[in-house]
């Protein structure tokens, strides 16, 4: 079987500073999964240089394995701190350890966990009517199950 240290190691030597792989995975028939994402976006020639990189440092005549090469998509979950990092600012869908799914604004991401805030219809002291509130919780990445960006159209 493929070493899957071998193949981050081979593709974390074709990354650019702004690049950073996600996630490798090997299945037990050779299958070669390798995400990568970027601070400022990643192409599709990028991509097939990393690709074309990492298939020509491995010997097809030792062991026979095929090799996907992918760009983190917008639908795929936060594996990363670095991706949390780089969405500050966006819209973003967080389902809790405990089953609660919320939708706020990624307001900070540290080493530790991430700020999200959160706006809702409160009714105020005094006031009949409800109005919006944003107010900003704290979650550390123990509590979280998923988060992925909001897609908008």
């Amino acid at each position: 079987m493929i070493d899957k240290v071998k193949i981050a190691e081979l593709v974390n030597e074709k990354l650019t500073d702004d690049q950073f792989l996600v996630d490798v995975t090997v299945s037990s028939s050779n299958v070669i999964h390798v995400m990568v994402d970027s601070d400022t976006g990643i192409s599709i020639n990028q991509i097939v240089e990393i690709s074309r990189f990492v298939e020509g440092n491995l010997d097809r005549e030792v062991e026979d394995f095929e090799l996907s090469v992918f760009s983190a998509g917008l639908s795929e979950p936060f594996r990363l701190v670095r991706q949390y990092k780089k969405n500050v600012g966006t819209e973003i869908d967080v389902l809790l350890v405990s089953g609660q799914k919320l939708t706020g604004v990624l307001a900070e991401a540290d080493e530790h966990g991430i700020n999200l805030e959160l706006t809702t219809k409160e009714k105020t002291e005094g006031s009949k009517r409800k109005e919006l509130v944003t107010r900003v919780h704290r979650f550390d990445y123990q509590e979280i199950k998923e988060a992925k960006k909001v897609l908008k159209f």
